[in-house]
C-alpha cells in the first residue's frame, strides 16, 4: 500500500470512529451521510472495526418504514485509560473506558521518600486497581499523570513541586513508561483540572475558561478557544509568582512564590497562629469562623483579598467567559463569598465566578480527556500529525458516580 493510500485509510478511519463516539448508536447510512464519504467506505471500516473489537451492534433504528438499520457504538471496555492525580499528601488512580466512564478507583498517601518510590507507587496503584475488578492490563493503553508542577520535557524532571521529594531528579514519563510498559503522559495538575472543568461541563471552544486552585499551592489553568495555554516552557498559569502578597524578592518567594506565600494552606493557618497563638488546621479555621472568631474570619479575609487580585490579574490578561474556584481551600462558598466583593473593589466590570463543578475529581476527569484523546488517535489514525478526534464527555453524574 502506498504512503498516500495508507494516510487516506488512517484519516477515513478516524473520520468515521469520531462520527460513531460523538453520535452512537448510530447506523452505517447516517455515518456516510454525515461523513460524505460513501456506504461502501463506511461498511468496510465499520466491519473492520467490529471485527477488531472496537464498535458493536446494539439493536435496530426504530420508527422507519421497511428494513430497519443496524446501529453501532464505540465499546467501552476495548481499552481503558490510567488517570491519575498525584498531590504531595495523596495520590488517586482511577481507569476509565473508552466512553469516559470511571470504572474503578483507588487512592491512598504518597509515599513520603518521593523520587522512584512514587513512580513505583504509582505503577503498583494501576495495576493492583485493574486486578480488583478482573481487567486485563494490556487493556491499558495509555496512563495520563497530573502532578503537582511542570514537566521539563528535556530531561523529564518535575520542576516546581517541593512538596515531593527528589521528583526533581529523575526522568518521570520514562521510568514510568520502563515500569508499565504503555505510552505515559505527564501533565500539570491544575491544567489537567482546568481540561476537566471544561470538558465535563460540555463548555465550547468559544467558553474560555481559567481555573484557579487554591489548596497547598495556588495554580491557575486556561483553556482558551478549547486549548489548554502551557506557554513556552510549559508554566503558564503558575500564578503563584505573581509578584505581590508578600515581597517578591525576598529569597522564600523565589522558591515558593509571592503569592502563595499569604494565600494557601501555611498562609492561613500561619496568620491564625501569629495572632492567637493556638495552631487550627484550615477546615477549623473555617469552623471557627463560621462560629465568630473574628481571628479566623481576618485569616481568611487576608488570603481572600489577594486571591481577588490573582482572579482580576488572569481576566484582565485573557478574559475568561468564567473563572472556576477549586481546590480543598478555594472551593469552598465561605472563600467565594469573600472574594467576590474583593473583586468589585478593583476591577470596572464583572466577573463571572463558578465553584468547580468536579471538586477534587477535576484532574482526574481533565486526565481521562487527555488519554481518550490521544488514545483514539494512536489506535484509529495510527498517530497521523494534525490529527484531532474529539471524544464527549460522560454525563456529570455518571463521571462522578464513578469516581466517588
Amino acid at each position: 500500500m502506498s504512503d498516500i493510500s495508507a494516510i487516506s485509510r488512517r484519516v477515513t478511519t478516524s473520520t468515521i470512529v469520531q462520527a460513531i463516539t460523538s453520535y452512537g448508536p448510530i447506523s452505517r447510512a447516517s455515518v456516510a451521510k454525515m461523513t460524505g464519504l460513501s456506504k461502501q467506505t463506511v461498511s468496510e471500516v465499520v466491519s473492520r472495526l467490529e471485527s477488531d473489537g472496537w464498535v458493536q451492534t446494539v439493536g435496530r433504528t426504530e420508527g422507519n418504514i421497511g428494513r430497519r438499520a443496524v446501529v453501532y457504538e464505540i465499546v467501552p471496555d476495548a481499552a481503558f485509560v490510567a488517570s491519575v492525580d498525584l498531590g504531595g499528601t495523596k495520590v488517586r488512580v482511577a481507569l476509565c473506558n473508552l466512553s469516559g466512564t470511571v470504572v474503578v478507583e483507588t487512592s491512598e498517601p504518597t509515599d513520603v521518600k518521593g523520587g522512584e518510590a512514587v513512580v513505583d507507587q504509582i505503577a503498583r496503584l494501576i495495576i493492583n486497581v485493574a486486578d480488583t475488578k478482573k481487567l486485563p492490563t494490556e487493556k491499558i493503553r495509555i496512563a495520563v499523570i497530573g502532578v503537582p508542577g511542570v514537566l521539563e520535557a528535556k530531561t523529564g524532571h518535575i520542576r516546581m513541586a517541593p512538596n515531593i521529594a527528589d521528583i526533581d531528579t529523575l526522568n518521570f514519563p520514562d521510568l514510568l513508561e520502563k515500569r508499565l510498559g504503555v505510552e505515559v503522559v505527564v501533565e500539570n495538575d491544575v491544567n489537567l483540572a482546568a481540561l476537566g472543568e471544561h470538558w465535563m461541563t460540555q463548555r465550547t471552544d468559544r467558553d474560555d475558561l481559567a481555573f484557579v486552585s487554591v489548596g497547598t499551592g495556588i495554580g491557575a489553568g486556561l483553556v482558551v478557544g478549547g486549548e489548554l495555554v502551557r506557554g513556552a516552557t510549559g508554566a503558564a498559569g503558575e500564578i503563584g509568582f505573581l509578584p505581590f502578597g508578600a515581597d517578591p524578592q525576598e529569597d522564600e518567594s523565589l522558591s515558593i512564590g509571592a503569592l502563595e506565600r499569604v494565600t494557601a494552606t501555611s498562609a492561613i493557618t500561619t496568620f491564625y497562629q501569629q495572632q492567637t497563638g493556638r495552631s487550627l488546621t484550615v477546615p477549623e479555621i473555617f469552623e471557627a469562623a463560621s462560629e465568630g472568631d473574628t481571628i479566623a474570619k481576618e485569616a481568611l479575609g487576608h488570603a481572600a483579598r489577594h486571591i481577588a487580585r490573582a482572579v482580576v490579574a488572569i481576566c484582565s490578561i485573557v478574559d475568561p467567559s468564567c473563572v472556576v474556584l477549586g481546590g480543598s481551600i478555594g472551593a469552598r462558598s465561605e472563600l467565594m463569598e469573600l472574594i467576590e466583593p474583593e473583586i468589585m473593589k478593583c476591577f470596572p466590570r464583572p466577573i463571572t465566578l463558578e465553584p468547580s463543578a468536579l471538586g477534587s475529581h477535576a484532574a482526574l476527569a481533565g486526565a481521562t480527556a487527555v488519554g481518550l484523546s490521544r488514545l483514539h488517535i494512536a489506535v484509529f489514525a495510527k498517530g497521523l500529525p494534525g490529527t484531532k478526534i474529539d471524544v464527549p464527555s460522560p454525563e456529570l453524574k455518571t463521571f462522578q458516580q464513578g469516581a466517588a
